[in-house]
């Protein structure tokens, strides 16, 4: 039911599910974070959430963006569920001409830029975001470039914070860690987790040897008996 892996996938890739009844919901975490936090349970089985959050420091979203606040993040860790909410990386740019705009770098995991974009012109248009003169993607191979103009008589950071309010540039994930364990759902916090992974790599590793030994053992025997018919 489970193929051999060297590093735990689902503290890595998370993972997203619908069942009856139920559902999970993991976000995925950083490979140098998560393997510290494993080599740490290994040196120490009765280590504490809060000593391994030293290691895993909060989940680690491929499209970036900033974690608002860090409450749903040791929730999420120690009872495996709480909402956990994302914001756009944005920076204010000041023209030559003293024109000032946003500009999105990062936006939250999960969230489509294409949408996103058309669903704030929407909202512009219908007069509930005030203050933007013009939207750009100017998005390239290099990275993600999201252009918001400020209007000449708005405030720049009152229209963020709008944006913030009525956009997906803030989005929430929450965080839901129930995980098929032995064929039942368990809810899961960090330590557990990294428990079952460090349970079933040992499993691996401890009939990957008996295999070892049983087929040494039976070449031994063969070998023994062209030893005799020498």
């Amino acid at each position: 039911t489970v193929l051999p892996t060297v590093i735990p996938n689902l503290l890595l890739n998370g993972a997203s599910g619908i069942a009856v009844g139920m559902a999970t919901n993991m976000p995925p975490h950083n490979l140098t974070e998560v393997m510290c936090g494993i080599v740490a349970y290994i040196e120490n089985h009765d280590i504490e959430i809060s000593e391994l959050m030293k290691y895993v420091k909060a989940p680690d979203f491929p499209t970036g963006g900033t974690i608002y606040g860090y409450d749903g993040v040791k929730d999420a860790f120690e009872t495996g569920r709480r909402r956990v909410v994302l914001r756009a990386k944005s920076e204010i740019e000041v023209s030559s001409t003293g024109k000032e705009s946003i500009i999105v770098t990062e936006i939250p995991y999960l969230v489509n830029k294409a949408d996103m974009i058309k669903r704030t012109a929407d909202l512009i248009n219908d007069k509930k975001i005030e203050g933007i003169s013009d939207i750009r993607d100017e998005s390239d191979r290099n990275g993600m470039r999201i252009v918001y103009e400020i209007k000449n008589n708005a405030i720049t950071n009152v229209v963020l914070n709008k944006l913030y309010k009525y956009t997906a540039l803030q989005s929430s994930f929450s965080v839901n860690n129930i995980c098929l364990v032995n064929g039942r759902p368990e809810m899961l916090n960090l330590k557990d987790m990294m428990r079952h992974f460090f349970e079933h790599r040992l499993e691996v590793l401890v009939r990957r040897t008996k295999y070892d030994l049983r087929k040494a053992e039976e070449r031994a025997h063969i070998l023994e008996g062209l030893i005799i018919a020498s």
